[in-house]
């Protein structure tokens, strides 16, 4: 046995945002969501079994290369609703929020990323599927994923 811890997931990003109630409107113009929590200069997205975290205080330029993947149920209405935002569009799946955040979204049909049914049921994303690509790269893994029963 490893003598190290195995990474499991991921638990919460926190990005830092110039004013917190100007980006949550803003990410609340892209994506459907409801907050986990609020403190004074924080946020707490929910996710499921995961969360965003936004903390009030941005201070560093905007980001180039490092960014954010989130995935979606629907990449092309994230996309679209990023412009309608105002977000600044980088082509292909990316934007940059106002505060430098590089954010890249992907649909969760095409990647190997998995919720748990009870996960995606408790969302209301039960209907959820994988494309032919994405079950033969878990497969190849050897990461057994089914679709939930109707």
């Amino acid at each position: 046995m490893s003598e190290r811890a195995r990474l499991v997931g991921m638990n919460h990003v926190a990005l830092e945002v110039g004013d917190l109630e100007e980006a949550l409107a803003f990410y609340g113009r892209i994506f459907d969501f409801t907050l986990r929590g609020r403190l004074p200069r924080m946020a707490f997205i929910d996710m499921g079994d995961q969360f965003l975290a936004l903390a009030a205080g941005r201070t560093q330029e905007p980001d180039r290369d490092r960014h954010l993947g989130l995935v979606v149920d629907n990449k092309g209405r994230a996309l679209a609703a990023a412009r309608e935002a105002g977000a600044d569009l980088l082509g292909g799946n990316d934007f940059r929020d106002p505060w430098g955040n590089y954010i890249q979204v992907v649909e969760y049909g095409d990647v190997q990323f998995t919720k748990a049914p009870g996960v995606l049921r408790g969302m209301g994303l039960d209907g959820l599927g994988k494309t032919e690509a994405a079950l033969a790269e878990l497969r190849a893994k050897g990461l057994d994923w089914k679709p939930m029963p109707g």
